[in-house]
C-alpha cells in the first residue's frame, strides 16, 4: 500500500518530544506529527495530548527529499467552529481591532472590514512555509547538540 500527501492513515505513537510525537504507520514507515499539527487548540506540552502507545489517526501533510514523512492530526477532522457570544457576536473593526478614526479618515465612518471567510492560498503558504522552517530549526538544533557543524574562531554569538 502506497500512500502520499493527502492519504488518512492509523497509526501508533511511538516517541514523544517537545517538537512533536513519532507515529509508526503501515510498511513499517514512520512520520513525525509536528506539535503544531496535534491540535487546534495551543499545545504547549505534547504529552498533554498523547501518550506512547496511543492509536491515532493521521494525515500525510509532506513527503520531503529525505523520504520524512510530515503528518497532521488535526487535518483529519474539521476545525472546530468557535462560540458565538449570546449577544449576537462582536464586530471587527479595519486595523488590527480599533475602531474607526473620528476625521480625517479615508474611510467613511462606521465602516467595518469583513474578515475573510476562508483561508487565502497565502496562508496555505505560509502555514507550510512556517512547519518546514520548525523542521529545519529542530534539525539544526538537533545538529548543534550532538556537537557538529560548529563555526570556529569565535567567542560568542553575532
Amino acid at each position: 500500500m502506497e500512500f502520499g500527501v493527502g492519504s488518512i492513515l492509523d497509526g501508533k505513537v511511538t516517541g514523544i518530544t517537545k517538537f512533536g510525537a513519532f507515529v509508526a504507520l503501515p510498511e513499517g514507515k514512520s512520520g513525525l506529527v509536528h506539535i503544531s499539527e496535534i491540535a487546534y487548540s495551543y499545545v504547549n506540552q505534547v504529552s498533554d495530548h498523547l501518550k506512547e502507545g496511543q492509536e491515532v489517526k493521521v494525515k500525510v501533510i509532506g513527503i520531503d527529499q529525505a523520504g520524512r514523512i510530515n503528518l497532521s492530526i488535526k487535518q483529519v477532522a474539521p476545525p472546530p467552529r468557535p462560540a458565538r457570544p449570546a449577544g449576537g457576536g462582536q464586530q471587527r473593526f479595519g486595523g488590527g481591532g480599533r475602531p474607526p478614526r473620528q476625521g480625517g479618515g479615508s474611510r467613511p465612518m462606521g465602516f467595518v472590514r469583513q474578515a475573510p471567510k476562508e483561508p487565502t492560498d497565502f496562508e496555505d503558504r505560509l502555514k507550510q512555509f512556517m512547519q518546514a522552517s520548525d523542521s529545519k530549526l529542530s534539525e539544526l538544533r538537533y545538529i548543534e547538540k550532538k556537537g557538529g557543524n560548529r563555526r570556529s574562531g569565535g567567542g560568542g554569538r553575532r
